[in-house]
């Protein structure tokens, strides 16, 4: 396998959280990875060699989202999709309490706007810099550390019970 292609594949479990953050199901999560590789690979010699894949491949996620709720005609649904229960129930999870937390984060995820819950999930969960993220989203430094700060302020203000 070659260096390009054996990079996507370890990018797969990032790209797949990600795609959940956006698409909030997990079929179209899915289809939304398989597509975002399609398009990487079809794409391949707009990659520039030595910079972040991971950015440039977000990117191509975000762009196929918008894309794809362009293309439909339904709502779209929340972050907390048909396979949260499966995920809650994973054995890998120590502890019922361990179980209530991760299900109180997801569903405090969802019910972030989208704007919000997209700059936390790419800094927050799959850890880019804010320069990263903001490339991603297409939008200015400044924007994404006000959707940031307002996404972590509304977790964190849900989490411990209060009012924003």
């Amino acid at each position: 396998m070659a260096p390009f292609e054996r990079e996507i594949v370890e990018l797969l479990p990032r790209l797949r959280r990600f795609a959940r953050a956006l698409a909030g199901h997990v079929a179209d999560a899915d289809d939304l990875v398989q597509l975002t590789v399609e398009r990487a690979l079809t794409r391949r010699a707009q990659w520039i060699p030595g910079s972040r894949l991971d950015s440039w491949m977000m990117r191509i996620m975000k762009n196929a989202w918008i894309d794809e709720t362009r293309s439909r005609s339904r709502k779209p649904t929340t972050a907390v999709g048909d396979d949260f229960v499966e995920r809650i129930a994973d054995p890998t999870v120590a502890s019922q309490d361990m179980r209530v937390e991760a299900m109180a984060i997801r569903q405090a995820m969802a019910r972030l706007p989208e704007e919000q819950r997209l700059a936390v999930a790419l800094v927050l969960v799959e850890g880019l810099s804010y320069a990263e993220a903001a490339e991603v989203l297409e939008i200015p430094a400044g924007t994404l550390n006000s959707r940031l700060v307002r996404g972590r302020m509304a977790l964190m203000s849900e989490l411990s019970g209060q009012e924003a």
